[in-house]
């Protein structure tokens, strides 16, 4: 089923239904199927996108840049470096110049609100490429390799291990269980979500078919998992503070310890990279056989494509 989402902005999942995650999944899919075959689209002949970052990205840059190029479009990369964005220029003003240049934005640094401000005022689309609070293209390329792994979404599920209220876990915690799935974080209490937070997930779950589950005892909700899910102790921005994670999680590291409390052998490890190896997940984990962190990174290209595909046309 299409859905027309012509002009509509990526800032959270929280603003999609389950049919549209359904819908650009199922593009994701598609395109990814094209390039596999060679078959060349030039979908976005004519078009622009801005790219801003104020995090420096590997995954993300990459897969916008290469998304959009391939489909005959042009993307600018921006950093704080070469614009004003909330320098000597508002954020709103930025907004209102870009929108009148480009045809969509992609914003990934720190504040949620700058995202948000971005899409108020460009009149474009806008997409985030990661916040502090959330990250939903990595979700959806997530969501795309557990599908692609066990052949659907609904009822599956998902342990995050660690920092339980990172832009990770809360995107997640969003996705999974608007699709219908088991989710389960797995971290102390110190690094739990709000209580807001656990409240609004656990009403979506109710609304989805979804299961959502909080533990602190390190390993405790892994039984039965589809896949394992982890990422840093400390994320970008929080450097100064991680000593103080490194001996609150050290607990809590994906080790094959970790990995055999599920009870199965074709259970999957997952994880956003970049990965500190021999701190949230072992070497032999991440470079193991169940690892499918490689077919994440590719499929945060597939997802993006179909985003701006679904956004733009």
């Amino acid at each position: 089923m299409a859905f027309n989402l012509k002009g509509k902005s990526l800032l959270t999942l929280k603003d999609y239904t389950p049919q549209e995650i359904r819908y650009l999944l199922d593009i994701a899919k598609q395109v990814k199927a094209e390039k596999k075959a060679g078959v060349v689209h030039q979908r976005f002949v004519g078009k622009t996108v801005a790219l801003i970052f104020e995090k420096r990205s590997t995954r993300t840059r990459c897969a916008f840049e290469t998304a959009f190029g391939e489909e005959g479009g042009h993307p600018v990369f921006l950093s704080t470096d070469d614009i004003q964005l909330g320098a000597k220029e508002s954020i709103e003003d930025t907004a209102r110049v870009l929108g009148r240049m480009f045809d969509a934005i992609e914003f990934r640094g720190f504040k949620q609100e700058t995202v948000e401000i971005l899409a108020k005022y460009s009149g474009v689309p806008v997409y985030n490429g990661l916040t502090d609070e959330y990250h939903p293209t990595q979700v959806l390329a997530d969501l795309m390799t557990i599908e692609e792994e066990f052949g659907s979404l609904k009822g599956r599920k998902l342990a995050f291990v660690g920092d339980g209220r990172n832009n990770m876990a809360n995107t997640l915690a969003v996705g999974c269980v608007k699709m219908g799935m088991h989710y389960v974080i797995n971290s102390p209490k110190e690094l739990w979500p709000s209580q807001e937070f656990i409240e609004e997930i656990k009403k979506m779950a109710a609304e989805n078919g979804g299961i959502f589950e909080l533990t602190s005892v390190p390993g405790e909700g892994l039984e039965g998992a589809d896949a394992i899910y982890t990422d840093v102790w400390a994320s970008m921005g929080e450097e100064a503070k991680a000593k103080e994670r490194e001996a609150l999680l050290r607990p809590y590291q994906v080790n094959e310890e970790m990995m055999k409390k599920t009870g199965r052998e074709d259970t999957i490890f997952l994880h956003c990279l970049p990965a500190v190896k021999g701190q949230e997940v072992t070497f032999d984990v991440i470079e193991g056989k169940q690892s499918r962190v490689w077919d994440q990174a590719e499929n945060r290209k597939h997802t993006i494509k179909a985003i701006m595909i679904a956004t733009l046309l």
